[in-house]
């Protein structure tokens, strides 16, 4: 008897890290279901201060002559304009890349071949040194001139979540010609990236990046991406903790060396066809080991 006298209310409870589900009444008497979403909390990440192994676990000084050592690196080759609208046909031939006097030199020059108008190398350590943290310095010098685009960058071997950008990229040296001294260091992911005018980045003037050797590097722990040139700290993006599209950096990726011609940022301003020959020379790369905490 009490039950036919008292209005009956339903209340559904789910409780999750995205979500409570809740049924409450209204003024009308009506039993009325509101979603609140309540977004993940972020996990906190603590900066534990990493440390890297004194000595390099893995390193190129390039003590030899010849092709880079086929042990070490590989190739990324063609001319698809690589998601920028370059215009270099990427090669493996000793004319674009050499080592010799202690040095590896990537050399952009302005040949036709296969229906492009540049030829340029692109080296990468794909399924040769893939790594998750660590410390990575190269020691470079830049090419110069309108038109040429040189990086020193890192992307994910697995694409783990999904493919540019959300899977990441770290660019530890971008210089476009056409800025000269003016160098950067980068990061993209999904929620951070260029294309939509969120990238971490950040730059730093070097009057003799085409004339002198500098030292590029980044330290990359769990908690942070740290860029120096020449030891002096330019960047620093710290995880948010909210997951992949902030910080996709908790899976393997490989280096890679290359000195693209024209495209969207490296051509912006045009290429100047009587620079070329062009070159980047690398007199190291070195890799050294995150000591775990």
């Amino acid at each position: 008897m009490f039950l036919k006298k008292v209005k009956k209310r339903y209340f559904l409870i789910a409780l999750s890290t995205a979500s409570i589900l809740s049924c409450q009444s209204c003024s009308s008497g009506k039993d009325v279901e509101e979603a609140i979403i309540i977004p993940p909390a972020p996990v906190v990440i603590v900066d534990k201060q990493w440390a890297f192994d004194a000595n390099p676990t893995w390193a190129d000084e390039f003590d030899y002559t010849g092709l880079p050592s086929s042990t070490k690196w590989d190739y990324d080759l063609g001319g698809s304009g690589w998601g920028n609208n370059e215009k270099q046909l990427y090669t493996n031939a000793l004319s674009n890349v050499s080592v010799d006097n202690g040095m590896l030199s990537i050399t952009a020059k302005k040949e036709n071949m296969n229906g492009m108008s540049y030829t340029s190398t692109r080296l990468v350590t794909r399924n040769k040194l893939d790594v998750t943290y660590g410390r990575i310095e190269v020691k470079a010098k830049l090419p110069t001139g309108r038109g040429t685009w040189p990086a020193i960058w890192m992307l994910p071997t697995d694409r783990s979540y999904g493919d540019w950008p959300k899977s990441g990229e770290i660019d530890i040296m971008e210089h476009v010609g056409y800025d000269q001294n003016r160098v950067h260091f980068s990061t993209h992911t999904e929620a951070y990236y260029f294309k939509i005018n969120t990238a971490k980045t950040s730059s730093k003037i070097i009057a003799d990046a085409s004339t002198s050797f500098h030292t590029y590097r980044v330290d990359w722990t769990p908690y942070a991406i740290r860029g120096y040139f020449d030891n002096i700290q330019v960047f620093e993006f710290v995880n948010e903790g909210t997951g992949y599209k902030v910080w996709p950096f908790d899976k393997r990726f490989h280096i890679l060396l290359n000195v693209a011609v024209g495209g969207d940022w490296g051509g912006a301003q045009g290429i100047d066809d009587s620079i070329f020959p062009q070159k980047m020379e690398i007199d190291y790369v070195r890799y050294f080991k995150m000591i775990d905490k």
